[in-house]
């Protein structure tokens, strides 16, 4: 069941979602906000900004939770927050602060933009590049 910020509720076999709640009913019966029209639909495309509610079967949460936990298996932590991930600690591109910008600067330190003047960036300490 999905109600809308508008009081319409459609009621329907989930066939898929999006990031953005985008939804995709099929088998459909919209009811109006008085609930007293209702309307029958093969399908329908609700979008996410619009839904104000929605109820799924428990049985349909659990089904996702295991399939979630079979998927998960053998990956390790590599996505968590605070891990090390794919390209190192601290922002990526090779060195220890991330390339792009790298480091705060400071002594002789190139700045937020690109390394010192000698290197075509704008930070860092004139005449050092």
């Amino acid at each position: 069941l999905v109600e809308l910020k508008n009081g319409e509720t459609y009621n329907g076999h989930l066939v898929s979602c999006d990031n953005w709640m985008n939804i995709n009913l099929r088998e459909v019966i919209c009811t109006s906000r008085d609930g007293d029209k209702f309307w029958r639909m093969p399908e329908c495309y609700i979008r996410g900004s619009t839904i104000k509610y929605l109820r799924i079967p428990d049985e349909v949460i659990d089904m996702v939770k295991e399939e979630m936990l079979v998927k998960g298996r053998g990956r390790g932590d590599m996505n968590k927050r605070g891990g090390m991930g794919p390209r190192g600690g601290r922002g990526g591109r090779g060195t220890p602060f991330g390339g792009r910008g790298g480091g705060r600067g400071g002594p002789g330190g190139g700045g937020g933009r690109g390394g010192g003047q000698g290197r075509g960036g704008r930070g860092g300490r004139p005449g050092l590049g």
